[in-house]
């Protein structure tokens, strides 16, 4: 499915930094309508369903960019860091609506989701520099994607708190995870 979009993409003028740019407003878009969630609970489906569609448009500027060569080092760098502002922006809006709502240890387990989000991207980046792999572990972005989702579909019956007790525990066992598979590949080294 995701090889047809790309396919129908290369065809326009679309760039995959255009895409990245998108699907980062998006995903800050969603966050906002999340924050907002009190003027109506559809504000949660509406802030998840924009940021689905930013992250998948964070998935397909990545393809387009190798399948068209339209990539540059430059995008490939404003890809990386930007994927991590729409998650940061996303997940705040979620502390903030459960500080609001009074649920301190909801807001800390999402402080904890952030550090363990930003932390799954660096060790792999890391590693990467190092010439080892990384890319180990059950708490990836698509799979936090997917969890924030739900969660969000799902927030109107006081999901918010249990998401982000996922998402923190399962980012941080990710990093576990990469730092001891590169530590058992540097082992391995004569």
């Amino acid at each position: 499915m995701a090889g047809r979009w790309v396919a129908g993409l290369e065809r326009t003028p679309i760039t995959p930094d255009a895409l990245t740019i998108s699907g980062v407003g998006l995903c800050i878009a969603g966050s906002v309508a999340v924050y907002f969630e009190y003027v109506s609970g559809w504000f949660f489906i509406l802030g998840g369903a924009l940021f689905v569609i930013g992250s998948i448009l964070d998935i397909l500027d990545g393809a387009l960019a190798r399948r068209s060569g339209k990539g540059t080092p430059f995008g490939a760098f404003l890809d990386s860091t930007v994927d991590r502002v729409g998650e940061l922006f996303m997940l705040s809006a979620i502390g903030l609506v459960l500080m609001r709502d009074g649920s301190e240890w909801g807001l800390a387990l999402a402080f904890a989701a952030i550090g363990g989000s930003f932390l799954v991207s660096y060790t792999r980046a890391r590693a990467e520099v190092m010439g080892l792999k990384a890319d180990v572990g059950f708490g990836s972005r698509a799979e936090r994607v997917a969890v924030i989702s739900v969660g969000l579909a799902f927030a109107p019956f006081g999901s918010l708190p249990y998401v982000v007790a996922v998402l923190a525990a399962t980012a941080w066992l990710t990093v576990l995870q990469r730092i001891l598979f590169v530590r058992n590949q540097l082992l391995k080294r004569p």
